[in-house]
């Protein structure tokens, strides 16, 4: 077994168990700090597969912006036991929906991963990196590039009248 195989298998035991252990555990604050451990797992995985610049804004914008905030925000909430809602069997039957959901349309996008991934490995080791990145973000998807930037913008312009005190 290959160093790379090794680490590999590191980074996938860890970003599992550190995803189950932001559900299992019950205080948010550790609950985010797990997410940041899987954050990291997951950047380590595209370095791996050659996408070097996802995996760097992997880690700037998610581990290092989103995870930041919502940290400050949890913190900020100061959750306790009495403000949690109590949960029902409705509110569980409704997350084992939900999850055998997801598991479906997991297996639905893993049935043809074998032949995926013998269409990658014909190219020439180039698919992650930023030139073709850029190749392809400017001319095959060109319009739902520029239509997310368009709600971004609004966004902003929204985050702004929100914020602004009324006179």
């Amino acid at each position: 077994m290959g160093v790379t195989q090794l680490l590999f298998g590191f980074l996938s035991v860890l970003a599992l168990l550190s995803a189950v252990m932001v559900v299992a555990s019950k205080n948010p604050v550790h609950s985010v700090l797990w997410l940041i451990v899987v954050f990291f797992a997951i950047s380590g995985h595209y370095i791996m597969l050659n996408a070097q610049f996802i995996g760097i804004v992997n880690l700037i914008v998610y581990a290092g912006a989103i995870m930041v905030l919502f940290l400050f925000v949890i913190m900020l909430m100061n959750l306790n036991s009495d403000s949690e809602p109590q949960k029902n069997k409705w509110s569980r039957l409704a997350g084992v929906v939900s999850g055998g959901t997801l598991m479906l349309v997991l297996i639905a996008a893993l049935k043809n991963a074998d032949e995926k991934r013998a269409i990658a490995q014909l190219q020439d080791g180039s698919i992650g990196l930023i030139e073709n990145l850029g190749k392809v973000l400017f001319t095959e998807y060109v319009v739902p590039f520029e239509i997310s930037s368009v709600l971004f913008l609004s966004a902003m312009v929204g985050a702004a009248v929100i914020g602004k005190k009324g006179d």
